[in-house]
């Protein structure tokens, strides 16, 4: 199995890097490629996502997962939320703007996986939590996309706020948003809300599944502890053609957390990789 890391690329704002790795058997056949978004204090090592690049290469899909360049981690450290300035900067439009440029380096002559390897028709694309809604927002405007699926995914990219904490947020500037796992006071910019509210039409999540027409698998835990499952529900009500999938008892990262020493997979994360994969090998 072939593993690419210490790749990167530079965002479109403030030149923030983009880390990048592939993983994919090598046998000179062309294969579907998966393009995975984490969420929100989320980053592309974390937890068993590793894990999660191994099952679906050795399944014969090139797999390429990514740090947003805002997401606050840096080249030097990508386990830690190093810098905290880039993530208080972060916004949607950042992040569908990575997921672009990630886009448009897999179709690009500098991309470092011989042509033989690859299938650019078949082009799927696989958010979890906030990246379910991102991946759902460009797989609706991105003609490169074939299909999707979401893990655990959010059914808006709206704020979830009161007018009076919206106020506040905008007199002081920052929200402060405490970190568990770390115990840091991780700030988001009042600059977040104004570009969500300047580009309310684009993230429009409903809109967005709704006029979606490719492929789309989505899976929430019924004991999701962040996102309630009618999350899941909505995005299923809004489309017919979404196959939608409940996973009894399963919590909102299908049983990974951070630092994961296990070898194998999580019990209910490894039936989402087995649905996903089964769902994305019919197209």
């Amino acid at each position: 199995m072939k593993l690419i890391n210490n790749i990167h690329i530079s965002s479109r704002h403030g030149k923030k890097p983009i880390a990048i790795d592939i993983r994919y058997l090598e046998n000179r056949q062309p294969k579907p490629i998966i393009i995975f978004l984490h969420g929100f204090k989320g980053f592309k090592d974390w937890g068993p996502f590793n894990l999660v690049s191994e099952y679906f290469a050795a399944r014969e899909f090139l797999f390429l997962k990514f740090n947003l360049s805002h997401n606050g981690t840096t080249l030097d450290a990508p386990l830690e939320f190093a810098d905290l300035e880039a993530f208080g900067e972060n916004n949607y439009i950042i992040e569908l703007d990575d997921l672009e440029l990630v886009i448009d380096y897999l179709f690009s002559a500098g991309f470092p996986v011989p042509p033989t390897e690859i299938d650019l028709q078949r082009l799927f694309l696989i958010g979890h939590s906030r990246g379910g809604g991102i991946t759902i927002i460009k797989a609706s405007e991105e003609k490169r996309i074939k299909g999707l699926a979401t893990w655990a995914s959010v059914d808006s990219l709206a704020p979830r706020l009161s007018d009076e904490e919206l106020s506040l947020w905008k007199a002081q500037g920052a929200r402060i948003i405490f970190n568990g796992r770390t115990q840091q006071n991780m700030p988001m910019n009042y600059q977040f809300y104004e570009q969500y509210y300047q580009n309310k039409e684009r993230l429009d999540v409903e809109r967005a599944v709704r006029n979606l027409e490719k492929p789309f698998i989505a899976f929430h835990g019924s004991a999701d502890e962040t996102l309630t499952v009618t999350m899941l529900k909505n995005l299923a009500g809004w489309n017919q053609k979404i196959k939608s999938q409940v996973i009894d008892g399963a919590n909102h990262t299908f049983g990974g957390k951070h630092p994961y020493t296990s070898k194998t997979l999580p019990t209910d994360l490894n039936h989402v990789c087995a649905a996903t994969d089964k769902f994305l090998k019919n197209f």
